[in-house]
């Protein structure tokens, strides 16, 4: 045999002989057994710990073998029940994980992420809440290269596991879910901002990890602790964390486990933790994303749409949290979708409660129909709450678009078609719905400052509103007055002049107003005498109280405020006489309340009136007829007719004369036609308030500016003796107003107000000169 091989199979000999010898060993091996002390209790040997470090500093190419062989320690320590030694295994690796920063980190990091798992997979809390504590410093870490193998689906399974811990002893399983929270915390750091771990936001892991956080969130046993110790204030903030750094595409995959959850635990009824969740939703994501959140709510709306009434109050209730919030931001297209669903869920619910009436009675006790009616009323009032708070919170160009939608949506009588189908629910149903819609638009309406009445009084939401104010219902008619409150009050003076009186100075109220735009005189061109007869037939109606007076009060004053010039107050005049008139003459029999509740309204809008303009003699005019009822006839004024019983019959002495208001130039006629038509709730009336002078043809200039006198014109206007003669002259162009074509009246209408500004002209030239 050669030498050489001799040689050689010595060595090998000797090599197997002394493998267990210490000097023969790996350098690496021998620096991690000296890190490891006789004694566990001793804790880790810092200087050999040094020594270590530096050797994986300087030979990086080792940092795979020094994880292997600290996870092959650590396993054999689990194993063995030798939990000191497992401690400072994982102290170790720590400071290791620490100090080394370059590309061989990657298969020291396999090992490192081993030996957690193995630490988690232990029934020992100890060793878990060991375990986590260091897979939250990796995870701290920031990696120069990502990883295109890692995954963390294990991590994700274990810490919602242990935040589910159900522990005997409460400290314990406090501790527990602490650790899971902060390991879940940690696999989110680690994943959302690495692009190849996008799997992270997959279904799969968002189903466990959502709902760890809120069991944790809503399980607040320990309130008393504080900070990262209660785990319901760090679920809270992890909760926050990851919403936070949600993107576009990942909104949907992070709201659907919240929903489910809540539904899972019946946490819809009560809502007390529903809503405040919700809110930490939208205040934690971006604010570009908050459309999503709504679309996820309504599509569980609509999923629930058949489920008890105060499961679906819940979800609308959380539904009004989550557009409150969205529409003081971003929104995107979701307005009008938002408001279609809401409007649809309220039909259905009162489809629910009105429309199988008859079916529901015969098979349950009328306590439990009642019961589900007060139910369904919770589910209404939170639509309409919703609707009105999102909308009133919207821009005024939106705020427009979807007072136009919502108005489209209410049910009027005489109108070809309505989206919500009111045939099934009936005339009751109907109803509701109508007043919870236009208490939808209250809100919506509420502080909406429009810079032109065109704007805010489109013709398409005009018409539609004044018929319902022709409704037989007084309710139906104070929420349209109340709606054209909002919209005329752009100076916010309506608080000013809440309730019907006489004000004695109307100078103290500080009433704010500007000059009449162009385009609101253009308004008031075209829809003026819409609005005064609209006001002058809701006057008589049989059903009006005390609340329909004082909103016909407000709304004739808020339109004096906004939106009179000459030619408004003129017809505003007019429309004043001729409610005073219609009350006296009672040619429709209405009741005495209804007459003295007129007579009270002319009352106190003429005496406000008067002081805006500021008319002296009509002032003292208007003063001395209060003062005069005040004596005699107190049930004719504001004051008084809602509270006593007027027994007396009317008198013309007590009435209030519209030539005081114009220096005693001309007197009014009214005249008024009404078209009835079979249908109550879909009449047109016609108002027509004009001016006649009362001699019947002008002299010559020449000869008028020579006679023209006070005493005169008191002598021209002076038609005491004639009152017979002009109640028949009315009666008769009242009957022909009434049996004449649209088309002659119309002519005729215009004619005698040319001449009226004719000859109304040429007085007050003669007068200036």
């Amino acid at each position: 045999m050669p030498q050489f091989l001799q040689t050689n199979q010595l060595q090998s000999h000797l090599s197997l002989l002394c493998g267990c010898c210490g000097p023969l060993r790996p350098r690496y091996k021998r620096l991690v057994d000296n890190i490891f002390p006789e004694d566990p209790k001793d804790g880790l040997v810092k200087s050999d710990m040094e020594k270590l470090t530096f050797y994986a500093v300087s030979a990086p190419e080792k940092l795979d073998r020094i994880g292997a062989y600290l996870a092959e320690r650590l396993s054999r320590d689990v194993v063995r029940h030798r939990y000191g030694y497992v401690v400072i295994a994982m102290e170790a690796l720590d400071q290791l994980l620490m100090a080394c920063h370059s590309q061989s980190i990657k298969p020291f990091v396999e090992s490192f992420l081993h030996m957690v798992a193995k630490l988690l997979e232990s029934r020992e809390p100890d060793l878990q809440v060991l375990g986590t504590n260091s897979f939250v410093k990796f995870a701290n870490i920031e990696e120069d290269t990502p990883s295109y193998h890692r995954r963390y689906d294990f991590f994700v399974s274990q810490f919602s596991a242990m935040c589910h811990s159900t522990h005997e002893d409460p400290e314990t399983r406090s501790r527990i879910r602490v650790a899971g929270i902060k390991g879940l915390q940690g696999v989110v750091r680690k994943t959302v901002n690495d692009e190849l771990q996008a799997i992270i936001w997959e279904p799969q892991h968002m189903d466990k990890l959502i709902p760890s956080m809120l069991f944790n969130m809503q399980d607040n046993e320990d309130s008393e602790r504080a900070g990262e110790e209660n785990p319901a204030s760090l679920a809270e903030s992890c909760f926050r964390e990851l919403l936070g750094r949600a993107a576009y595409g990942n909104m949907n995959n992070a709201v659907h486990p919240v929903l489910v959850h809540l539904d899972n635990h019946r946490l819809w009824d009560p809502n007390d933790f529903a809503v405040p969740c919700f809110r930490i939703i939208m205040y934690s994501i971006q604010a570009q994303h908050s459309h999503h959140v709504i679309q996820q709510v309504l599509s569980h709306l609509d999923t629930h749409s058949k489920n008890t009434p105060r499961v679906r109050a819940g979800i609308v209730q959380v539904l009004l949290e989550t557009v409150a919030i969205a529409a003081k931001g971003s929104i995107g297209p979701t307005v009008l979708e938002v408001f279609n669903t809401l409007l649809k869920h309220l039909r259905m619910s009162v489809d629910f409660e009105l429309g199988d009436g008859s079916r529901r009675n015969s098979a349950s006790s009328h306590s439990s129909t009642r019961t589900k009616e007060s139910e369904e009323r919770i589910v209404q009032n939170a639509i309409i709450q919703t609707i009105g708070f999102f909308g009133g919170n919207l821009p005024d160009y939106q705020r427009a678009e979807v007072m136009m939608f919502i108005m489209g949506k209410v049910p009027v009588y005489g109108t070809p078609c309505h989206t919500l189908d009111t045939v099934k629910i009936g005339h009751q149903g109907t109803k509701r719905i109508q007043t919870m819609l236009l208490s939808s638009l209250i809100m919506v309406t509420s502080e909406f400052k429009c810079k032109t009445m065109c704007a805010g009084l489109p013709v398409a939401f005009l018409e539609p509103l004044c018929s319902i104010s022709l409704m037989e219902d007084s309710e139906l008619r104070q929420l349209v007055l109340e709606i054209l409150h909002n919209i005329i009050d752009r100076h916010d003076n309506r608080a000013k002049l809440r309730g019907i009186r006489i004000i004695p100075n109307v100078a103290a109220l500080k009433i704010k107003r500007e000059k009449i735009s162009k385009q609101d005189v253009v308004f008031m061109k075209k829809h003026g005498q819409q609005l005064y007869r609209h006001i002058y037939l809701g006057c008589k109606e049989e059903d009006n109280v005390q609340k329909n007076f004082e909103l016909l009060f407000t709304a004739l004053a808020l339109i004096t405020i906004e939106l009179a010039n000459e030619e408004v107050m003129i017809d505003l005049m007019r429309l004043s006489i001729a409610l005073q008139e219609m009350a006296l003459a009672n040619e429709e029999n209405m009741p005495m309340f209804i007459r003295c509740g007129i007579m009270a309204l002319v009352a106190a809008y003429l005496n406000f009136l008067s002081q805006m303009i500021a008319n002296p003699p009509f002032c003292q005019h208007v003063s001395k007829v209060i003062e005069m009822r005040n004596l005699d006839a107190p049930y004719l004024l504001p004051e008084h007719i809602f509270r006593e019983k007027c027994v007396k019959p009317l008198s013309r002495g007590f009435i209030l004369h519209i030539n005081m208001v114009t220096d005693s130039f001309f007197t009014f006629s009214v005249l008024i036609y009404e078209d009835r038509l079979p249908r109550r709730k879909s009449f047109v009336d016609t108002i027509s308030l004009q001016v006649d002078i009362l001699s019947n043809s002008l002299p010559d200039q020449s000869q008028l500016a020579e006679e023209i006198t006070f005493e005169t014109l008191k002598k021209a206007i002076d038609t005491t003796g004639l009152e017979e003669q002009e109640r028949e002259r009315r009666r008769q162009v009242m009957e022909k107003f009434q049996k004449a074509p649209f088309e002659e009246i119309a002519a005729h209408c215009e004619s005698k107000a040319n001449m009226l500004h004719d000859r109304l002209a040429q007085i007050f030239e003669l007068t200036i000169r």
